[in-house]
């Protein structure tokens, strides 16, 4: 099998333009995935770079193991979300490494699995859980939240304009155990433009509630830029305005300098500028790359470098 061909990383060469990866660097992939983004990291810091590897997912965490063995130990790979890296990476050789990429996608392996439950296109059960082996289901949270607790969550995470109309027919309908069940349900009445699954949005929002990704994004960004190295990268790919919001603004916010003016008292959040933006603007997909690969239509790439101290 040609995992090569199977897997098709976003923005690759974007990243790797970007990060950098140089012979002996210590690198950190916070989200593994399929592996794409540290296979290209460990192919261009040849022969000594290494990647520590990070996957809540034990599925893609197995995948990815077997389709980095070529790289033998230059790869060390941990079962655990890319927002606890500051606690496991100082342990295993990577306190200060030298770039870290997040790819915050759902990748298409997971998409693609029925019994997953990511996909309203295929029928699987309601779980959606990037770990199987922990927390609640979006079973759980459809079948139990009450109809306002419902509204709010798909307006806050799936900005769905019609999220209340959406909770109390859900609310009037269930419970539901499989993926077909809610969509059909949806879909039934609920009109949308044609190019758009009326369940998009509520999928996307259930998704991300189950798996708490808006806080693992604060959470990660955090740590990331805590561990970095002076004068490393930090690399960031988001699928979503939720995610790539929380980016832009940190990324923004830390990259200003917030020293008070002379007699005027500090605050918690005063300093000097930590990170200086490598791009202005978000990266997106070239037109060939979409082609090749549609769901990198949706991805924005942003990177940042460390300031080294006493620039």
């Amino acid at each position: 099998m040609n995992t090569r061909q199977e897997h098709t990383p976003v923005l690759l060469h974007e990243v790797l333009a970007l990060l950098l990866p140089v012979r002996n660097g210590r690198y950190i992939d916070g989200t593994v995935g399929a592996g794409g983004h540290t296979a290209g990291i460990l192919e261009q810091s040849a022969p000594s770079g290494r990647v520590l590897a990070f996957d809540k997912d034990p599925h893609a965490l197995a995948f990815a193991q077997e389709r980095l063995a070529c790289f033998g130990e230059r790869v060390t790979f941990v079962h655990a979300s890319y927002a606890k890296m500051g606690q496991f990476a100082p342990l295993m050789g990577f306190a200060q490494p030298d770039g870290i990429v997040l790819d915050l996608g759902l990748s298409s392996r997971q998409l693609n699995d029925p019994a997953r439950g990511f996909s309203f296109m295929k029928e699987g059960p309601l779980d959606m859980r990037f770990d199987p082996s922990k927390g609640e289901t979006a079973a759980d949270l459809i079948n139990n939240l009450s109809e306002t607790e419902l509204a709010d969550l798909f307006w806050q995470y799936g900005e769905e304009q019609q999220s209340r109309k959406i909770a109390r027919l859900v609310v009037g309908a269930r419970p539901f155990t499989t993926t077909t069940q809610l969509a059909d349900c949806i879909a039934g009445h609920i009109h949308t433009p044609k190019h758009i699954h009326p369940a998009t949005q509520v999928f996307q929002a259930l998704r991300i509630a189950v798996n708490h990704e808006l806080e693992e994004v604060e959470k990660g960004l955090a740590a990331a830029i805590e561990l970095l190295a002076p004068g490393g990268h930090l690399a960031v790919i988001s699928f979503h305005s939720l995610e790539d919001r929380i980016v832009k603004q940190t990324f923004r916010h830390l990259s200003q300098d917030r020293t008070p003016p002379p007699g005027y008292p500090a605050t918690a959040d005063s300093g000097p500028a930590i990170l200086h933006l490598l791009t202005k603007k978000a990266i997106q997909a070239s037109p060939v790359e979409i082609a090749q690969n549609p769901r990198s239509r949706s991805a924005r790439l942003r990177v940042v470098e460390k300031i080294e101290f006493g620039d």
